[in-house]
């Protein structure tokens, strides 16, 4: 072939290549944009978490507890734990509640217990579980799957009594995994589609007890302590002088020996003979 038709046929390949590689390039782009927008479009699943300071009169402390755990019963809401520390000599009354409320209900819960006291800190906490969601999802259907593989195999004619019991092995042990799965699909569903309330309640400090009695518990509280820190003060003294003792001790009984027999030689020196 002649040189002039090699050069145009190597142009050509060269622009083909060209075209080529631009197509897949745009193919690959068109596929990662194609991508981004499923994921992006994908349901999130996110855990979001209200806690709630109330402060509310002391002795209508408890019955505000009571109250907010009794309407919760009245919505879409369960309430998930709740305490109530009652009143004495050393500390004031006080309360929580744990909750679980449907989104559509959490704006009746919350002006509900707005109307049972003071509300003097709202917080808001929110954790993203789409991960969580989609790769437990993932197991599911995968071990879903396996499991129902392995009935159609103990269904079939023909396969030994060895291969049964391994096959039966493996069954009840993937039924496990499956039901572990779903229990964490459950629980990921109740974080996610229900939101968390948690309320801390507070006795209502009064101006008396402030203004008057404060100074007198403050120095109570404060007497343990000092006596406690002069005793640890003075056994640590004693702790330091103890090695010690067992050198003075005997090297005072020995000085004073010393001391004695110098001034018994001092005064036999001392004493004049009679003449």
């Amino acid at each position: 072939m002649p040189r002039k038709y090699q050069a145009i046929l190597c142009a050509s390949l060269l622009v083909c290549a060209g075209c080529s590689r631009k197509a897949a390039f745009k193919q690959r782009s068109m596929g990662m944009a194609m991508l981004q927008t499923a994921v992006s479009a994908a349901p999130r699943y996110v855990a979001v978490r209200h806690k709630l300071q109330l402060i509310a009169p002391g002795s209508e402390l408890v019955k505000s507890v009571e109250a907010v755990a009794a309407f919760c019963g009245t919505i879409q809401c369960e309430v998930l734990s709740s305490s109530v520390v009652n009143e004495t000599r050393e500390s004031n009354p006080s309360g929580s509640l744990s909750m679980r409320v449907a989104p559509g209900d959490l704006n009746k819960l919350l002006d509900f217990a707005g109307k049972r006291g003071k509300v003097v800190q709202h917080s808001t906490e929110s954790e993203d579980k789409t991960a969580s969601v989609i790769d437990v999802e993932a197991r599911l259907k995968n071990l879903t799957d396996f499991r129902d593989n392995l009935r159609k195999m103990v269904a079939k004619p023909g396969a030994s009594v060895a291969d049964l019991v391994q096959i039966q092995e493996k069954l009840s042990e993937t039924q496990s995994e499956v039901d572990s799965e779903a229990t964490k699909r459950k629980i990921l569903s109740n974080e996610t589609e229900k939101v968390a309330v948690d309320i801390d309640f507070r006795a209502e400090k009064t101006a008396s007890s402030a203004s008057v009695f404060a100074p007198i518990g403050d120095a109570l509280s404060d007497f343990g302590s000092v006596l406690a820190d002069s005793l640890a003060v003075l056994i640590t003294a004693i702790a330091a002088i103890i090695p010690w003792l067992i050198v003075i001790v005997p090297g005072i009984w020995f000085l004073v020996r010393l001391w004695r027999r110098w001034r018994k030689k001092r005064a036999a020196a001392n004493v004049v003979p009679p003449t």
